[in-house]
């Protein structure tokens, strides 16, 4: 049982391929008739084992093959029958195909080609479903191995920070009659690359912090937009375009989302 229904998901193909039997299928059967989304899974299976039997092609046994296993199983089939004499002699029908084999030979010819075919069936269904799964892991298998890169690019961009001779150093202090908090800026002006670390009181509901690179000559640049949910340190790198000599850096309080440009009051502030 699988999300409170009484069926997995290959239960539809076998069902479809007349593969469950006894408690199986009039568990299914029963449920079916109560649940829409399993009823639609179960058309859907339909419409696959369908799609999957036209697309085979058909390949004819040739006559010697006819010819053996039908001596094999009714000898006396290699006698032409007194039908057959009688309908030789009726104009028109000289040249009449023979009957297909009924009876026992009949019998005995379904009896092995149809539960190869189901079998056939069974397996091809489940083979796509494997196929379906793989392909899904291996999207998921990408996905983390992007999100690793990622990661370890991020690693290396923060160890060249640390370890070059050009990145510096600026404290942030709280201004006078504003929010408590600290906090510390890590900028390389040849890498665009600033890092920052440090603790706030949270935001009011309607506000966000942005912190400002402040340049020598210009406007202040936006280096991140951050909402601390609690006073715990919060720490993170930002890209900021190089070349940008600072003259200092700065926290604002601004509306919830950030500004193009400083609107509100300092919170935060560091000299170069």
């Amino acid at each position: 049982m699988t999300n409170g229904h009484p069926t997995r998901e290959e239960d539809f193909d076998l069902y479809v391929l007349g593969a469950l039997e006894g408690d199986e299928k009039q568990t299914i059967e029963s449920h079916l008739s109560a649940c829409a989304d399993c009823a639609r899974k179960l058309a859907v299976a339909r419409g696959r084992v369908a799609a999957i039997s036209f697309a085979a092609p058909r390949v004819d046994p040739s006559a010697a093959v006819k010819d053996r296993l039908l001596r094999q199983v009714r000898p006396e089939s290699q006698a032409p029958s007194r039908a057959t004499s009688e309908s030789a002699k009726v104009p028109g029908h000289e040249f009449a195909p023979p009957e297909p084999p009924r009876g026992l030979a009949g019998r005995w010819l379904f009896g092995i080609l149809a539960p190869a075919c189901v079998a056939l069936l069974i397996a091809t269904v489940m083979l796509w479903r494997e196929n379906d799964r793989l392909t899904k892991q291996l999207a998921d298998l990408g996905a983390s191995v992007d999100k690793t890169q990622k990661q370890l690019g991020d690693a290396q961009e923060m160890l060249h920070l640390y370890t070059s001779k050009d990145t510096i150093k600026v404290l942030l202090a709280p201004k006078p009659g504003m929010i408590k908090g600290d906090g510390e800026v890590m900028y390389n002006e040849k890498m665009g690359l600033l890092m920052y670390d440090g603790w706030i009181a949270p935001s009011p509901d309607d506000k966000s912090y942005q912190l400002w690179v402040v340049p020598m000559e210009g406007k202040p640049i936006s280096a991140g937009v951050f909402n601390p949910a609690t006073s715990d340190t919060a720490h993170w790198m930002s890209k900021v375009p190089e070349g940008i000599a600072p003259k200092m850096f700065a926290i604002t309080l601004e509306p919830a989302g950030g500004m193009p440009q400083p609107t509100g009051p300092m919170v935060l502030v560091g000299g170069t």
